[in-house]
Formats: structure tokens, C-alpha cells, sequence
């Protein structure tokens, strides 16, 4: 297994940038997510990583050994695509021999049915071991892909959005399946997605990608409770953070809409200073005595919780309660927050002052 470290990597394709100046230490035996949406740059990162592209500027690091020149062989990493990559004519037993059986590998006939029988237990894909590639579903194809991965023990495993192209259901399972197998193998995981729930529920660490630049590197309690900026803040959490413009005034949020004024607590804005203030869904107050005042924009139920879109002068908030209660649309309710869940955020910055 390695550590991966990238030190000011750079890169362009023609015109656009696709990284700058990224800077990530992946430790050995860790399963590090890089978040971000399309054009983030996620997939640039993970093949300069895998020797598929030269960075312009910057350095890769393998187990602190100076990787940039090597090429993906050297490198010893194995790939796992969003498209799965098989040879359809062949069995699932022949796909996973195929990677031990080129010019640079030197198993014997036993080794190669030693390491297919133990990869094939491992996904449990034993029973399909005879079966020919194009009669597999998504989720089994999927899975003889990471296969012909584990196989060649590599140091590094690289996996680029691998399971978008399944259903929901099927992605859950998966999700949980490749955690269990990271643990299994103690090995290194890069795993790249768009997907904030597969990235806070399988990262042991979380970077968050924007237009080639790493913005912030954390656990997923630190991303969701301590994002760096707004941007962080409304990449996680589902509905995303809540972010309301106002000012600070005797020890209270004064909000420039509606102009409510609910309670802060250790306040790190001083008085009379514009903030844009944070909080989660969870964190909004629905109750009869709270301060402020709103419409029932929306409901969506979600079996054991609601999600409701407050209306606020044409602003909306979102705020997360009990699917017990009895609430529907253009109903008027009183709501507040949790003072200490509140964020500061400097409103033209984006920067979270609240852990400057």
C-alpha cells in the first residue's frame, strides 16, 4: 500500500485550467473522496495520480518517492472506471484472469486461480464465475470490474464515479460493500464523485474540489459542521445549508429580510457588522413561541422527517422537523434556530469567520 502526495500540481488543456496548484497528502491505508461537480476536476486529479496525465507544474509523491516521471505501470495503481470496462465475449473468470495473465506478470496457474477464487469471494461473484460478462447486470458487472482491480493487489486503488451509472437501491448497497472491502483490504482508496452522500458516508477524508482548485480538506464531520466558505457549506447536507443575509445588533442576527432578529450565541461579528449567516435545516426551530414569522412554501415527505421551504419574503430557508407534524402548504408558522449551531460568514468573501 502508499501514501499519495500531490505538491502544486497544475494543469491546462489548451486554454482551460483544469487544476491549480492542488495541493493533497492521502495517508497509506486511507479511503480519501474527492468531491465536486462536473468540470471540478476531479477526474484530472485522479489520472495524474494514475501516470495517465503529466501535470504541467507540481510534483506526485508515492510513498515519498519522486512518482511525476513514472508511467501507470510503474506506479502500480489500479483504475476502476464508471464504465466497466469488460470484455463481454469472455466468462467473469476469464475478465478477472486477464489482468495476471500479460507480458509483465509472472504468476503461475495456480496463483492466478488463488487470487481469482479470493477476489470473487470477496464481491461475492463466486456463483458467476462461468457466466459470460454480457449477461450480467449493472451492479454484478460492477463488481468483476473492481475484481479485475483487486486481483492485482496495487498499491493504489483509483476510482473514478463508479457507481453513478447504477440505480439508488444499488448504489446503497454497493456503497456499503466497498467500505466493508476497504477495511478488508487495508488499502489505499481514491475514490472521485459528485455525489455528497457517497462522499460523506465512505471518506475517511473529504476534498472538495471547485474549478481545479482544492478548497477545503477534512473528515465529513469537519466539511459539514466547519466548511471554510459557503461554497463548502452548500456542497454538503441535504437540503444544503441555509444561508440568509443580515446584521449583528445588540448580541442578535437582524435579518435583512423581513427583519427578524433572532438570537447568536458567541459571536464573533461585532455590532453593527453585515454577516452572512449559516445554519442547517436540522438546526431551524419550529415552534408556536419562536420569534420570527413564515409561510409554508413547500412540504416534501420523507417518511420519518419533512423537509419544509419556508417562504420569507420571497427568500426561501429550509428547515427539517418531525414527520408527526401537521403542517401544509401557505400555512403560517413561527420558527427560529439553535443560536450555537449559527455560522458567520463574511458576506463578500464567502469565508466562514466563525473558525478564522
Amino acid at each position: 500500500m502508499a501514501d499519495i502526495e500531490l505538491q502544486g500540481i497544475s494543469k491546462k488543456f489548451g486554454p482551460n485550467t483544469a487544476l491549480r496548484g492542488v495541493d493533497i497528502d492521502i495517508k497509506d491505508g486511507e479511503f480519501f473522496v474527492l468531491l465536486g461537480q462536473t468540470g471540478a476536476g476531479k477526474t484530472t486529479t485522479l489520472r495524474v495520480i494514475a501516470g495517465l496525465e503529466k501535470p504541467d507544474t507540481g510534483t506526485v509523491l508515492i510513498d515519498g518517492q519522486d512518482a511525476t516521471t513514472w508511467n501507470a505501470a510503474e506506479r502500480d495503481v489500479a483504475l476502476v472506471l464508471q464504465q466497466y470496462s469488460l470484455y463481454p465475449r469472455l466468462t467473469v473468470r476469464g475478465n478477472l484472469e486477464f489482468p495476471l495473465k500479460s507480458r509483465t506478470q509472472n504468476f503461475t496457474a495456480d496463483e492466478i486461480t488463488q487470487r481469482v477464487e479470493r477476489a470473487a469471494e470477496t464481491l461475492q461473484i463466486t456463483r458467476l464465475l462461468d457466466r459470460k460478462v454480457e449477461r450480467l447486470s449493472g451492479g454484478e458487472m460492477q463488481r468483476v470490474s473492481i475484481g479485475r482491480a483487486i486481483v492485482r493487489q496495487p498499491r493504489v486503488f483509483l476510482m473514478d464515479e463508479p457507481l453513478s451509472a447504477l440505480d439508488a437501491n444499488l448504489r446503497d448497497v454497493l456503497r456499503v460493500e466497498l467500505k466493508k472491502l476497504h477495511q478488508e483490504l487495508g488499502a489505499t482508496f481514491v475514490f472521485v464523485t459528485h455525489d455528497q452522500v457517497e462522499a460523506m458516508s465512505m471518506g475517511d477524508k473529504i476534498g472538495v474540489l471547485d474549478r481545479g482548485k482544492l478548497i477545503q480538506v477534512g473528515t465529513p464531520d469537519d466539511i459539514y459542521a466547519k466548511p471554510l466558505n459557503t461554497f463548502v457549506a452548500r456542497s454538503v447536507g441535504t437540503p444544503p445549508m441555509n444561508l440568509v443575509d443580515g446584521v449583528v445588533k445588540g448580541g442578535k442576527a437582524v435579518l435583512n429580510i423581513g427583519g427578524h432578529a433572532l438570537s447568536i450565541a458567541n459571536s464573533k461579528a461585532q455590532d453593527g457588522q453585515n454577516i452572512r449567516f449559516g445554519i442547517r435545516p436540522e438546526d431551524v426551530l419550529i415552534s408556536p413561541d419562536a420569534p420570527a414569522e413564515a409561510r409554508i412554501f413547500d412540504v416534501e415527505n420523507h417518511g420519518v422527517i419533512k423537509i419544509l421551504t419556508l417562504d420569507l419574503d420571497g427568500t426561501h430557508v429550509h428547515a427539517t422537523v418531525s414527520a408527526q407534524m401537521k403542517v401544509k402548504i401557505d400555512d403560517t408558522v413561527r420558527f427560529g434556530w439553535k443560536p450555537d449551531k449559527v455560522l458567520y460568514f463574511d458576506p463578500v468573501s464567502g469565508l466562514n469567520l466563525s473558525i478564522q
